[in-house]
């Protein structure tokens, strides 16, 4: 059962990505907008594979997006692509995690990306925080695969505007990507704010399973 509480003076929020670059595309602006609106929130950034360059683009891209509110920031050395055949090893580095950390909220890839590595960082994350609020972002690739999110984020312009920059900013070694520009990586915002008829015409949008939501005392 999930049940999502920030009412918390210190909520604490995992994120979790495959690669560098994955968290912000998926949640960045997300994480701009909970930490505006919580100021005592904290922020666990854990990315599983990150190496030479992309290791310190990861490192700056936590930095830039969590800012002071970076309580920890992990980066491991799985190989692109092989996920599936280190199943063992990753699954000790989440159980290490879970000895570490009681998350608020987690946010992690969505279950049926089909980028192979991105689905088993989902699996690894709801066998070991089954008990917590899980929140599964989507990242636009050539694979087609986005599919229709059931939870909406509205973000403010200048949000999404942060994203955008701190993107640019952040991950240099990819702007000789196709995918990698300011029009391609506000356009699913963009897309998800008609959807949910964001103020501002942005947002990001997430998978939620069996969610639980309290208004008052609980059961």
């Amino acid at each position: 059962m999930q049940t999502l509480s920030l009412d918390t003076e210190t909520p604490t929020i995992l994120c979790l990505g495959a690669h560098s670059d994955d968290i912000e595309i998926g949640c960045g602006a997300t994480v701009l907008r909970l930490l505006d609106a919580l100021p005592g929130a904290s922020v666990q950034w854990v990315v599983f594979s990150a190496h030479g360059e992309r290791a310190a683009e990861a490192r700056r891209g936590a930095d830039l997006f969590a800012g002071d509110r970076l309580a920890e920031f992990g980066a491991h050395d799985f190989r692109d692509g092989f996920f599936p055949g280190a199943f063992g090893e990753l699954k000790e580095r989440f159980r290490e995690l879970a000895r570490t950390v009681e998350p608020d909220l987690v946010l992690t890839h969505w279950r049926r990306d089909a980028h192979q590595d991105h689905r088993l960082v989902a699996e690894l994350t709801w066998q070991t925080f089954r008990d917590h609020f899980v929140l599964e972002y989507e990242i636009p690739k050539y694979d087609g695969d986005l599919g229709s999110p059931n939870v909406y984020l509205p973000v403010a312009r200048e949000q999404a505007d942060r994203k955008i920059a701190y993107l640019m900013e952040a991950f240099r070694s990819q702007h000789g990507k196709y995918w990698f520009n300011d029009e391609a990586l506000r356009s699913l915002m963009t897309i998800r704010g008609v959807e949910c008829k964001s103020s501002s015409g942005f947002a990001e949008a997430f998978y939620g399973y069996k969610v639980v939501l309290n208004a008052g005392e609980r059961d």
